[in-house]
């Protein structure tokens, strides 16, 4: 969720830690005791969870213990809301859990860096089963740290009683927007990206699965559309006002005021609370091809420190296999296998079918720390550009250049 994103923003003085974490602990922490998958004696596995405490909670633990009463093991399942320094702290001293179930997957960089994560083992996964987003956001390095477990995106809210057929393409789009209105919580990279990566920018070069922090793509050519599209929301359109935010936008759907809002689906219960008349539906395509959103996803992994990392890894395949449609109707998470997303409890939501069509079609947050220094100069400039302080070739310019100073001072801690 847009809200879960900024928890997995951490201060600067991180890599520190995480210098200080990679040097501690010893080999045979790191490789477990000799001959514990041989044992056959029951182990006792610990698992943290950040996945809300009332309704997802207890989700997680049943199916946990399910597990342990067909295998005989024991598992305690802990609600935790721990900081990264907490856990590190804890895994440090043994203190920690064997799983963690359910974080962003943004904040895998950060732990990998602090050899806190096991490499999942091909056994585990199958990468034809998940959705390829999935895959994407828990590759670090061109390894799996991490299973994933669900995803969230934004998509197009848009007022059936004003909007009759939901727009095909992006012409289309901005035809009915201007008869209808169009909101959005425009400086935010997380809610523009798809309109700047629709143009042709990204973040940070994939190269087969590790991410060029030298290579950054906002600057682009396609990134300088994006920025003069965003200011023609404003200019030309009229869309919405420089002030703009997502509150606004929100209470201006929620009111009638405007046919199309772009937003996820932590506003859906709002909707509905409020009576609103709604529907969702992907993006329409841009040059043909469906706009990428940011994709935020939940994943889950076994701590480097494990004591019993077969045993763990096997409890985790059981928990991913076991909790797509529980944690569907608990909280609202969107399946990430593929089959899964086809089970008629899913697939009969015609809401969370859009949501989940648009995040198969998008792209995760880029999953490491030098991620953090994207945020801000995107937004600033973004502001700068609308209020015409600056321009779209210029904001190219000045967000790859502050976003090399971020990161540089990143590294310097």
């Amino acid at each position: 969720m847009k809200k879960n994103i900024r928890v997995a923003a951490l201060v600067m003085s991180i890599f520190l830690v995480v210098t200080l974490l990679a040097a501690c602990g010893d080999k045979a922490d790191q490789d477990g005791p000799k001959g514990a998958s041989q044992n056959n004696e029951p182990k006792e596995l610990t698992v943290w969870t950040h996945l809300t405490e009332k309704s997802e909670y207890p989700v997680v633990k049943k199916i946990a213990e399910e597990w342990a009463e067909k295998t005989g093991n024991k598992v305690k399942v802990v609600y935790d809301q721990s900081s990264f320094q907490a856990y590190s702290q804890a895994a440090a001293s043994s203190k920690g859990p064997d799983i963690m179930f359910g974080m962003p997957h943004n904040d895998l960089g950060v732990f990998q860096r602090a050899n806190l994560l096991e490499e999942v083992p091909s056994d585990v996964i199958d990468k034809s089963k998940y959705v390829d987003v999935a895959i994407d956001a828990v590759t670090h390095n061109g390894k799996i740290y991490a299973l994933p477990l669900a995803m969230d995106s934004m998509a197009l809210f848009y007022n059936p009683e004003k909007v009759t057929t939901p727009p095909a393409t992006f012409e289309e789009f901005i035809e009915q927007a201007k008869k209808v209105g169009f909101m959005y919580h425009f400086p935010d990279l997380f809610s523009s990206y798809p309109f700047i990566a629709g143009s042709g920018a990204y973040v940070f070069k994939n190269n087969s699965g590790t991410l060029d922090v030298n290579d950054i793509g906002l600057g682009n050519e396609g990134a300088v559309k994006g920025y003069a599209l965003i200011r023609s929301f404003i200019k030309e359109h009229n869309f919405f006002k420089a002030d703009c935010t997502g509150d606004i936008a929100n209470g201006n759907f929620k009111a009638g005021k405007i046919g199309f809002f772009l937003g996820g689906p932590w506003d859906v219960d709002g909707f509905r609370k409020a009576n609103v008349k709604f529907a969702v539906t992907p993006l329409p395509k841009m040059d043909g091809k469906i706009m990428p959103t940011f994709v935020s996803l939940q994943a889950a992994f076994v701590s480097a420190k494990s004591k019993n990392k077969e045993t763990a890894w096997e409890l985790m395949k059981y928990m991913a296999e076991n909790s797509p449609v529980p944690l569907f109707k608990s909280g609202n998470r969107i399946p990430v296998l593929k089959a899964e997303l086809e089970k008629p409890e899913v697939k009969g939501d015609k809401i969370i079918s859009a949501f989940a069509e648009q995040a198969s079609n998008g792209n995760p947050i880029p999953n490491i720390p030098e991620m953090n220094a994207a945020w801000d100069p995107v937004k600033n400039n973004i502001l700068l550009v609308v209020s015409d302080k600056s321009t779209p070739e210029k904001a190219g310019v000045d967000v790859v250049t502050q976003i090399k100073q971020g990161i540089s001072t990143l590294q310097s801690k």
